[in-house]
């Protein structure tokens, strides 16, 4: 259990990197003209990830779920993919990826990258982390509860997402 504890508090660490990068790049973005939409799902969203964090710990604990050696390495591997998926998306976006919705005007829509192949490879990145983070240590419930409110959110995200993306140019950005 201390090795799946440091495990999750490695992802955490990892969510804090990425909130210092969102608020570096919001800067960025709001002082160009961006103006953030889909304000009202952020909380939800936060609350939504928190959760998946806190309560893989909790289920593995509480519920006395074991390693399953085939599942958890297997899902390891998933989780470490997922992570590196992600990281290529804030590396290609640049400047313009955030956790928030904000679209500076003028820029043109990047696909490059996972973004030449996929139109929202983040949340792709983020499923496959909703999964396999708590099943690597078997917590099966926290993965089935965290993937359906996702899938709710995910579908209220993508749509705001692809509204704000809308009147945008498309041109071939490998990065910012």
């Amino acid at each position: 259990m201390i090795w799946y504890t440091a495990l999750v508090l490695a992802v955490a660490g990892e969510r804090v990197a990425e909130l210092a990068v969102a608020r570096r790049n919001a800067r960025w973005s709001l002082e160009r003209g961006a103006v953030e939409r889909g304000r009202g799902h952020y909380p939800a969203m936060v609350v939504l990830h928190t959760a998946l964090l806190l309560g893989a710990l909790a289920e593995v604990r509480l519920a006395d779920r074991p390693f399953e050696p085939a599942l958890g390495w297997t899902m390891l591997a998933v989780l470490l993919a997922s992570q590196a998926l992600r990281w290529w998306c804030v590396h290609t976006l640049g400047r313009r990826w955030n956790t928030r919705v904000l679209v500076v005007p003028g820029l043109p829509l990047v696909t490059g990258g996972p973004y030449r192949l996929l139109r929202h490879p983040n949340y792709v990145a983020v499923v496959a982390e909703g999964i396999a983070l708590p099943l690597v240590h078997g917590a099966w419930l926290t993965a089935l509860v965290f993937t359906l409110a996702n899938a709710a959110l995910l579908t209220v995200r993508i749509r705001c997402e692809n509204r704000a993306l809308a009147g945008l140019p498309a041109a071939s950005v490998s990065g910012p």
